[in-house]
């Protein structure tokens, strides 16, 4: 439907009266909610005195009809929703002219953007329990559109410790794998030198003289046959 989903709007808006007064007002705010899903409800208050509209899907035709915005629904409400956040929200007041203190008339005047069409919206002054329960629900949903925001801001919070935790711990993984390979590279360098150096060591001429020299056998020799006779002969 509609506005199903609707998120809540609280907005300030900027105060102009249709005549000219002295006496200063409470700032006035602006809370736009979904009461279903075919029904918008707006109300406006400065926590003393409150105002609302209820605009049903028929009464939001006729808005549509009389600004005079084509294109598909989707897209008039749409601009409906975009003109209500507008930083140039507009309340204006009209003063009662038996007293120069109160309010008789209100009305929000909302535009997407300048040179854009205006969207005029009626407000009526509820009073007694349907404005103390007006001034109770602004503070309720406040309140809770604070606490939601606040868990939101946490948990993105959360989720970029997290994301940051992660990248620290993968650059540090990555960073050990990195000296594990050059301290294997260079243990292998090191195996392969020191192979090298060990076998030009045996085969070297000094190892090679040195190993035929120890192996080498004394031959016998003949004694003359002169010197076998004197041998004999001492004998």
């Amino acid at each position: 439907m509609a506005f199903e989903g609707f998120d809540p709007i609280f907005s300030k808006p900027k105060v102009e009266w249709t005549s000219q007064r002295s006496s200063p007002l409470c700032p006035f705010f602006v809370h736009v909610y979904a009461a279903d899903s075919s029904h918008l409800v707006i109300h406006v208050t400065n926590i003393c005195d409150a105002w609302e509209a209820r605009l049903s899907l028929s009464m939001l035709e006729d808005i549509r009809d009389i600004v005079g915005i084509g294109g598909s629904w989707s897209e008039f409400v749409n601009y409906f929703i975009t003109s209500l956040k507008s930083q140039d929200l507009k309340l204006v007041l009209e003063a009662n002219s038996n007293s120069d203190a109160s309010v008789s008339h209100a009305k929000l005047v909302a535009q997407k953007s300048k040179g854009m069409p205006l969207i005029t919206i009626p407000l009526t002054k509820v009073v007694d329990c349907t404005a103390m329960e007006v001034k109770l629900n602004f503070c309720s949903s406040l309140f809770d559109a604070f606490k939601m925001k606040s868990m939101e801001c946490s948990l993105v919070k959360e989720q970029e410790h997290s994301a940051r935790t992660n990248m620290l711990a993968a650059e540090k993984e990555r960073n050990e794998s990195i000296q594990l390979e050059q301290r294997q590279k260079f243990q292998k360098i090191s195996d392969l030198d020191n192979g090298v150096s060990t076998e030009g060591l045996q085969n070297s001429p000094d190892k090679q003289a040195t190993r035929h020299g120890g192996s080498t056998k004394v031959k016998n020799r003949k004694v003359p046959a002169y010197r076998r006779q004197v041998f004999l002969l001492a004998y």
